[in-house]
């Protein structure tokens, strides 16, 4: 009697077992699974993202930061009278110090960054020396447009501020050429400074009271990652060039001429006062105006030639869409062989191919991003291949398998290489894949049998 009812039992299970859509069906949900390592694969590629910006932090900090030149700016002092109110009502009048900033007429800015690479440990971080030569010209003041009375201007308390990011690189005490005067900088600690970290010189303007001088000087300045200038000129022009071959323009502005070639890059920017967002000259009520104000910050910045993690994120991305695309090729591929896969050699093709990325993830730290896609694909490929092969026990299948996995790697890497045209070759390579998954479906027989037939008892089951 116990027989007679195990046997309906297996054959249940059996159909189970054998039917193409319950194996389908699982195949989808072990797919959803494996979206949990791969998530943590793509948290392991950030944080060794985060840390390599952690070292290339340390590295600025010890080095130089990121500079950005501002200015020059001519400030002039001027008395005010300014009426006040006590307790009782009278009137009282006191003479207050303000300040009138004026934004030169000309402004030139040429000069040579010399990037190089420093290395610690694993990760890089690039820096530069750059040679800068700032000429220029102050114009007139327009008191009326300003409301000021000439008499009350300080004249001999006047003083040229220039802003340099991070005074830790500069490598000279760089002398002001002013009119026919010539002065040594020095750094600006006071609460009214008008750039975050301040460069001055104090000329006496008390002989001529004129505005109109002319301005020169160079800066010896060691940075990192990016060298950026400030648009404060009515006119304004850079140009630099150094023996870098991926140099990124960054800002508001991009040059109006610009050449990268195998020796270096060479860029000249050409602006003038429309497309500025600062007046020519303004009171000190606004003098907070550039320190807060970033639309006339542009610049080059100096870009590792490979970025293996962003690659590498790029390539985990994928993975959902390769391990899916493996097992429904699989799935064909013993369905239309006649040979079946139990599930639990599913579990450990998934388990490979997710490994996969972290073999990616540590060799591109050691010797790059293509080479280690070589190595972790080659590897992953007949890794599976093998197992393929000793599964189904023929090495035909297995060698089939083993060229689409090379097919996919292959098309994920191009997309990877690829930017504008990385949508249309993508869409274009998947429209293929599904094509052909259409094409393979169509040959199987996907009708599952009856339960009634599974419920059959055999021949010798005692029931017939």
């Amino acid at each position: 009697m116990n027989n007679s009812i195990e046997q309906p039992v297996t054959n249940i299970f059996k159909w189970f077992g054998q039917s193409a859509l319950i194996k389908l069906f699982m195949i989808g949900v072990l797919t959803l699974l494996l979206l949990i390592p791969s998530s943590m694969i793509q948290s392991l590629i950030q944080e060794r993202q985060q840390r390599q910006e952690e070292v290339i932090g340390e590295v600025s900090d010890k080095w130089s930061g990121s500079q950005l030149l501002q200015g020059p700016v001519l400030v002039l002092p001027y008395k005010t009278m300014v009426r006040t109110k006590d307790n009782a009502g009278k009137e009282n009048f006191s003479e207050v110090i303000s300040q009138l900033f004026l934004l030169p007429e000309k402004l030139d800015i040429t000069g040579k960054a010399d990037p190089e690479v420093l290395h610690r440990g694993i990760f890089d971080a690039v820096v530069y020396n750059s040679k800068l030569t700032v000429n220029g010209s102050f114009g007139d003041l327009e008191l009326k447009k300003s409301g000021i009375n000439p008499d009350l201007i300080l004249w001999d308390k006047a003083k040229v501020a220039i802003g340099i990011s991070d005074l830790k690189g500069l490598k000279n005490n760089p002398s002001v050429k002013l009119g026919n005067a010539v002065y040594s900088a020095e750094t600006d600690f006071s609460q009214s400074t008008l750039f975050s970290n301040n460069l001055i010189v104090l000329p006496d303007l008390s002989a001529g009271k004129s505005t109109r001088l002319n301005f020169s000087f160079d800066l010896d300045i060691r940075g990192s990652s990016e060298l950026n200038f400030m648009h404060l000129g009515k006119s304004t022009t850079v140009r630099v060039n150094g023996p870098w071959t991926n140099p990124s323009f960054t800002g508001r502005y991009l040059p109006e001429d610009r050449k990268i070639a195998d020796s270096g890059f060479d860029a000249s920017w050409k602006m003038s006062y429309f497309n500025r967002p600062f007046p020519q000259q303004w009171l000190a009520k606004d003098a907070a105006l550039l320190k807060v104000n970033n639309d006339a910050v542009f610049g080059v910045k100096f870009i590792l030639p490979v970025d293996q993690y962003q690659k590498t994120m790029r390539s985990a991305k994928y993975a959902i869409l390769i391990i899916l695309l493996t097992f429904v090729s699989l799935f064909f591929t013993e369905i239309l062989g006649g040979k079946r896969v139990h599930l639990l050699q599913y579990v450990l093709i998934g388990a490979a191919m997710t490994i996969y990325y972290t073999l990616l993830l540590a060799f591109s730290e050691q010797v790059g991003f293509n080479i280690a896609y070589l190595i972790a694909s080659v590897a992953t490929v007949l890794l599976i291949g093998f197992f393929i092969g000793a599964l189904l026990r023929n090495r035909k299948p297995a060698l089939v398998f083993s060229m689409i996995l090379t097919v996919f790697y292959s098309f994920i890497f191009v997309i990877i290489q690829l930017q504008d045209l990385a949508l249309l070759f993508g869409s274009v390579g998947l429209f293929v894949i599904i094509a052909v998954m259409m094409y393979l479906s169509a040959r199987i027989d996907w009708t599952p049998k009856p339960v009634s037939e599974a419920l059959q008892p055999s021949p010798d089951s005692g029931l017939n």
